[in-house]
């Protein structure tokens, strides 16, 4: 046809224009316009990350495992060496520094600290989040997995930030080395909490090892760029693990997850388990808050602190949640978690003068907080924040972290050599060096700087790392599939077939509904027509060949 020009290909719209006898087509390119491709994309990116759930890690699960445990196995082998007190020179580093006997290695001053929090990481911990009714497996399972990776990668991280020796370019590790890789971990498992139950375990590992590395960077600018003092973790350890448990968890809210809400609650036996996680972290906190102390007065007053503290937050508990609950009752969530507060609360003026009534006047005080935060913050969190916190990591962990820092921060800055001496004031905040002409003041102020530090690595980590974990390629399970073993482990026929069980216990959300949904349950007339089945009846029942 003349006049036309052939063009690319592209859906076109054909009109027709009548004049006399003369019909003449017209042929129009139709262009997308730009929304309808925006619309397009926005569509494609939707349908991308809303495909189904596929929780088959049989292909991605050992594939992490084998190439990470590779990966450690050649990092160690390059960077990692043992230090001066734990090689086999150490008779010559002896003999060059007028020690006089074996005892005074580091080994038998820091191994016993480092039993107890090891201890905490493995068991208290894991126990600690069994309280979910079909979740055991999961809670200490995938703990177990977390730390044994994490404190790998710690050990490496932290080592290049701290330990290592520039003259041969190795990093120098002992006891106390493990200690800290121990408290690196803890903040992942404090995240871990945030996310239980609703995560696959490729996913916990992608968030340990951005976890670890987050931490080693924020403890390195807490503790050596500003100088703040943190002998606990209230900051380095709680506020960010806490709240980078609570990022991810806003990230990947799930506005269905009460599909699952059969699952979230605890049985008679899943809280009796968490209990012992409690009673194994509540015994070893005063180890933990002191385990990297100074020797001598600093370890010795952190683990009186911590102690005092901790013994206050259970009354303050019990007494909060005995008010708040119909008829006085305990509740069960309020004493396996608010009771633990104080420690973490404590933990940066464990090592300062904070005097004993002091140490009761904080665990008193957090007891009632982290109690209130379970009854009415962690409701508020999720209904107006959508942040989904299954263990309630913001009540035990962020909120005393936050307090712990804010009390050293104030510990610090009333620090005098009227209560410290010159002696002591200088050995406390190590005011020597580059730092010897600093004032209580001025310590003061950088420990608030500290606290501010944690926070915005947590927040923002955790918001970088949940997007990555919303990828649709890690596994993780469905709305109605979460807070189930079943889903990656295999377990024993007889449990397998258990039917729902009516729950008692949320640490989500109300459960004061489902109590008066069964109430009225009970107040039903019975139905005098029915007939129980006889024994034979349920003989007939069970054995298919048994015949009359």
């Amino acid at each position: 046809m003349r006049g036309v020009t052939h063009l690319q290909t592209c859906p076109i719209k054909i009109s027709a224009i009548s004049s006399g006898t003369l019909t003449t087509c017209l042929i129009t390119q139709v262009y997308p316009s730009s929304k309808t491709k925006m619309g397009n994309c926005v569509q494609g990116i939707k349908d991308y990350f809303c495909r189904p759930k596929n929780t088959n890690v049989r292909l991605s699960l050992p594939a992490v495992c084998f190439v990470w445990q590779i990966a450690m196995i050649i990092l160690f082998g390059v960077f990692i060496r043992y230090d001066e007190e734990s090689d086999t020179h150490w008779i010559e580093h002896r003999k060059s520094h007028n020690i006089s006997s074996d005892i005074e290695n580091d080994f038998y001053f820091r191994y016993p600290s480092f039993q107890d929090v090891h201890v905490m990481i493995f068991v208290g911990f894991g126990f600690l989040m069994t309280f979910l009714k079909r979740y055991s497996f999961g809670a200490v399972g995938f703990n177990f997995l977390i730390a044994a990776f994490g404190i790998q990668w710690a050990l490496l991280m932290q080592g290049w930030f701290h330990s290592l020796d520039h003259s041969d370019g190795k990093i120098k590790i002992g006891v106390e080395n493990l200690i800290n890789a121990d408290f690196c971990v803890a903040g992942c498992l404090i995240a871990y909490g945030a996310v239980l139950g609703k995560v696959s375990p490729v996913q916990l590992l992608v968030m340990t090892l951005f976890g670890v590395t987050l931490f080693a960077v924020e403890e390195f600018i807490i503790l050596s760029v500003i100088h703040a003092r943190d002998a606990g973790g209230s900051m380095v350890i709680h506020t960010f693990g806490g709240y980078y448990g609570l990022a991810i968890s806003w990230v990947l809210y799930r506005p269905n997850l009460d599909q699952s809400k059969r699952l979230q609650g605890s049985v008679y036996h899943s809280d009796v388990f968490a209990m012992i996680g409690t009673l194994f972290l509540w015994m070893f906190w005063p180890s933990f808050n002191s385990a990297i102390t100074d020797h001598g007065d600093g370890q010795h007053r952190a683990a009186i602190n911590t102690y005092l503290a901790l013994a206050a937050t259970v009354l303050t508990t019990v007494a909060i949640s005995s008010v708040f609950q119909k008829k006085g009752k305990l509740d069960m969530v309020h004493i396996q978690n608010s009771t633990l507060a104080g420690g973490v609360a404590v933990g940066t003026a464990a090592e300062f003068m904070l005097t004993p009534y002091g140490s009761l006047i904080v665990g008193f005080c957090c007891g009632i907080l982290s109690t209130f935060g379970y009854l009415y913050i962690s409701p508020f969190l999720e209904k107006k924040l959508k942040i989904q916190d299954t263990c309630g990591v913001h009540n035990l962990h962020a909120m005393p972290g936050f307090l712990g820092g804010v009390v050293g921060a104030i510990t610090a800055a009333a620090a005098s050599e009227e209560v410290y001496g010159h002696e002591g004031l200088v050995n406390t905040f190590d005011f020597e060096g580059d730092f010897a002409s600093w004032t209580v003041n001025k310590q003061g102020g950088h420990q608030a700087a500290g606290l501010c530090v944690a926070i915005v690595f947590g927040i923002g980590g955790g918001i970088l790392v949940g997007i990555i974990l919303r990828l649709p390629i890690w596994g993780d399970p469905a709305d109605d599939n979460c807070f189930d073993d079943e889903v990656y482990w295999e377990l024993p026929e007889d449990e397998e077939s258990i039917p729902p069980i009516l729950e008692y216990n949320n640490h989500m959300s109300s459960k004061h509904q489902d109590i008066a949904e069964l109430v009225l349950q009970d107040d039903a007339p019975p139905d005098y027509g029915a007939v129980a089945p006889t024994s034979l009846d349920r003989v007939h029942t069970e054995d298919p060949s048994f015949a009359i």
